[in-house]
């Protein structure tokens, strides 16, 4: 019989339920109540200050992530550097339609025989890759460095079986200097240099650049408290050096022919309270001329040629 839901296979559908319903459940009178006050403009998806400002959530976390992940070198002539220094890059982006000339053709000569990726990539994915930075249709991508601990320089002293020379840094925030004298201590036979964790430059693209590939064969320790560092050096044996410009004594008076930590000060605010305390001795460099202070550097090469001169001897 029609319409009668009883009979088999039959299906009534919802709300075709015959005679009144009793209440609506309070769907008119939620109707009816307010829904508060509006959200500001970035708490709404769809609003283009909610996108701008997600947008620029982004780009902060990306160079968060950079920071302490991979590095981008730009431009033709630091990439070329890098390149010529013995960075070890992982790749090599180009821009589609970029213009070719020397320095260019040699980047793209020398990623390839070093084995490093070549990628042709358009130029706005370059423009993202770089955070919309001066590229010139170029770009290197650098991992983190690979810090030793400061205990394995002085296992290497021992293997080496030589007295132990450890250059460690103090309030270096510039890396070429950090670059710098990296260089200097491998020239002149240290066993590594020795940075804070924190307020320090550390080991980027530029400080690889500036030490002329001595990053890759000198090992750079990262310490979690410099003085605490110093102070388990001290105990092993280590005669701790700093190098300030109201030094104690002259180099010249230094005896550096035994195991040697020598501390490098920042130019200008020099050694900080706690490290100058550690120090067994504080030196400064004789200078002639109406300087001041000599670069932080210059002064660790001066020191370190000094250090090198009386073992030779």
């Amino acid at each position: 019989m029609a319409g009668n839901s009883r009979r088999r296979g039959a299906v009534r559908k919802p709300g075709t339920k015959k005679g009144p319903t009793v209440g609506s459940g309070g769907v008119r009178r939620r109707g009816l109540e307010g829904r508060g006050p509006t959200p500001p403009a970035r708490e709404r998806a769809y609003h283009p200050a909610a996108k701008k400002a997600k947008k620029a959530a982004a780009a902060r976390a990306s160079r968060a992530g950079r920071r302490d992940d991979t590095e981008t070198v730009l431009g033709r002539n630091p990439v070329l550097e890098c390149l010529r220094a013995g960075v070890p890059a992982t790749a090599l982006y180009v821009a589609l339609g970029t213009e070719a000339d020397e320095r260019l053709t040699e980047t793209v000569r020398r990623a390839a025989d070093s084995g490093i990726a070549i990628l042709e990539v358009p130029r706005t994915d370059l423009d993202k890759i770089t955070v919309n930075g001066v590229h010139q249709g170029v770009a290197l991508q650098v991992p983190p460095y690979d810090y030793a601990h400061p205990d394995d320089l002085l296992a290497g002293a021992d293997e080496a079986g030589t007295a132990p020379l450890i250059v460690a840094l103090d309030n270096i925030s510039d890396p070429r200097n950090l670059g710098a004298i990296v260089r200097s201590t491998a020239a002149f036979g240290g066993d590594g240099v020795v940075i804070p964790q924190r307020r320090s430059a550390s080991v980027t693209a530029v400080a690889w650049r500036t030490s002329a590939g001595a990053a890759a064969r000198l090992p750079v320790a990262r310490a979690t408290n410099l003085t605490r560092t110093l102070v388990g050096y001290a105990r092993a044996g280590l005669q701790v050096v700093g190098l300030d410009a109201g030094g104690d004594i002259p180099v010249d008076d230094l005896d550096a022919t035994g195991p040697l930590v020598v501390v490098v000060g920042a130019e200008g605010k020099g050694l900080s309270r706690l490290v100058r305390q550690t120090c067994d001795q504080v030196v400064s460099i004789p200078m002639v001329g109406a300087a001041e202070s000599l670069n932080a550097s210059v002064a660790a090469g001066v020191v370190l040629a000094e250090v090198a001169r009386q073992r030779r001897r």
